[in-house]
């Protein structure tokens, strides 16, 4: 991929994300039969779903490609289907629709609960420990590669260089407590009924309309402060983290095999803004100081199995800078990653 120096429209964005490796390519030419992307409406949904229709049609495999969710928003519908992506409407809690949707051999899970979640802590822990259960035994001869997320590590040590996926689990919160649930859930199905399952634990995955990057530099750009106790942070294009999603289907295992997908580096909040602050003319203000503990995780493992993403944080920042300044929209959904109380 040639790298551009800006990202001047949405078409643009969304080629970029859904654009394959040739690894990527390589992955879904082995993998045999269809591909249903399971809560496919969500933030990474679309163009990961894409990716894979690309992928496969690159490696010359014919397969269907099927992303299910409530679609309330009828666009994402549409450009699904305009993209070759087969769409079912299904409320995921329901047990019969979910029985009635198509036996496949690959699973992508991306259904989840996170923003909200205070407040509806019933719905949270219905929606990220109810629903694997549901989906594990109607896929239970599929393999299945799930997300999760870094916030079951809970707060390390900022100097540590990120949890490792050795680490032991020590969620804080409900969400937090929830989503290492949903790894359970996998983990005794996959165990039992000998499913093959790779669960992801992601953070922080940034297109140029929403992700911590994003949060940070609108901060900068309209003057508001920034919060420095959690003083750094991981981020990871939405594109790479698409294709070493895809590249899972190759390291799924039972028991489930647990991979951390990140950015290799350790972001320094203030030095981030301070260098946004550069690109967008703007000085940027800070409230607090850094503790010294922070959600981190280390991407070690994924860079020796898929080497280093396509796009590093540097370039992704100024990207995220440059979109911003011409005035590209936003989802307006920020990541509240400097939460630290687990509450969301």
């Amino acid at each position: 991929m040639a790298l551009a120096d800006t990202i001047q429209d949405i078409e643009q964005l969304e080629d970029l994300l859904s654009e394959p490796t040739p690894e990527v390519v390589q992955t879904l030419g082995r993998l045999g039969g269809d591909l249903i992307v399971l809560g496919v409406a969500g933030k990474m949904g679309p163009s990961l779903a894409r990716m894979a229709r690309r992928a496969s049609d690159l490696a010359g495999t014919r397969r269907r490609i099927i992303g299910v969710a409530r679609f309330s928003a009828a666009s994402f519908e549409v450009e699904l289907q305009r993209h070759g992506i087969e769409t079912i409407r299904c409320d995921l809690l329901d047990e019969g629709a979910i029985q009635r949707l198509p036996d496949v051999p690959n699973v992508l899970y991306l259904a989840g609960m996170k923003f909200g979640a205070t407040g509806q802590e019933s719905l949270t822990w219905a929606m990220n420990t109810h629903l694997p259960a549901l989906v594990c035994r109607k896929f239970a001869r599929s393999r299945i590669v799930a997300f999760s997320t870094g916030n079951v590590y809970g707060l390390v040590p900022a100097s540590s260089g990120g949890a490792r996926e050795t680490n032991p689990p020590a969620p804080v919160g409900e969400y937090a407590m929830s989503c290492l649930g949903r790894e359970r859930i996998f983990e005794h199905f996959s165990r039992t009924l000998g499913t093959p399952v790779a669960l992801i634990r992601l953070n922080y995955a940034c297109d140029l309309r929403y992700g911590v990057l994003v949060d940070l530099a609108r901060k900068v750009l309209l003057g508001a402060s920034v919060d420095l106790s959690m003083g750094c942070f991981n981020t990871l294009w939405q594109g790479d983290a698409n294709a070493m999603t895809l590249r899972c289907f190759d390291h799924i295992a039972s028991p489930p095999a647990t991979l951390n997908l990140t950015g290799p580096e350790c972001l320094s909040v203030r030095e981030t803004c301070e260098r946004l602050g550069q690109l967008l003319g703007r000085k940027p203000v800070f409230a607090g100081t850094e503790a010294p503990t922070a959600l981190l995780s280390n991407a070690g493992r994924a860079g020796d199995l898929f080497g280093q993403p396509r796009v590093t944080a540097d370039q992704l920042l100024a990207w995220v800078a440059g979109w911003l300044r011409q005035g590209g929209p936003t989802l307006n959904k920020p990541t509240h990653f400097e939460a630290r109380d687990g509450r969301f």
